[in-house]
């Protein structure tokens, strides 16, 4: 079966997971990249005077991370339209964080799809929880 068949059969209930490490580096070049040095995330000086008592990793890294995994467990190609993110409690440096992916709603001839778009630690505590609309490249029929 190619790759563009195996993306197509993927239907309402699809469901993918993955974990990932939030690291430091991630979290440093994401603030490189995004001008967004709140000291919360760079500084572990400040960040010991906050509730948190530790530095915790920027929110959109999860939105980010999220955006990936569309990509590799849906599939290439398609288009990334809105997200919606709660974000419900801190990551922090170096958590292990599992995202779970499920194609709620799909409408395969106008090739666009929704996503249940959760993540956790895996202590089982919920960091975010989201819903993703996507334009699927698989989906759209060509004239």
């Amino acid at each position: 079966m190619s790759e563009i068949e195996d993306r197509s059969s993927r239907g309402v209930g699809f469901k993918a997971s993955t974990t990932v490490q939030v690291t430091d580096k991630m979290v440093r070049q994401f603030a490189e990249m995004s001008g967004d040095f709140n000291p919360i995330h760079i500084d572990d000086a400040y960040a010991s005077t906050t509730r948190f008592k530790k530095r915790i990793a920027h929110g959109m890294i999860l939105g980010a991370l999220v955006s990936r995994f569309l990509n590799e467990k849906i599939g290439s190609g398609g288009i990334y339209l809105a997200q919606t993110m709660k974000f419900t409690n801190p990551v922090f440096i170096d958590d292990e964080i599992i995202f779970d992916l499920e194609i709620t709603k799909l409408h395969k001839t106008r090739g666009l799809g929704t996503v249940e778009t959760n993540a956790k630690k895996t202590t089982g505590e919920i960091v975010m929880k989201g819903e993703a609309t996507i334009m699927m490249s698989w989906g759209i029929k060509e004239a």
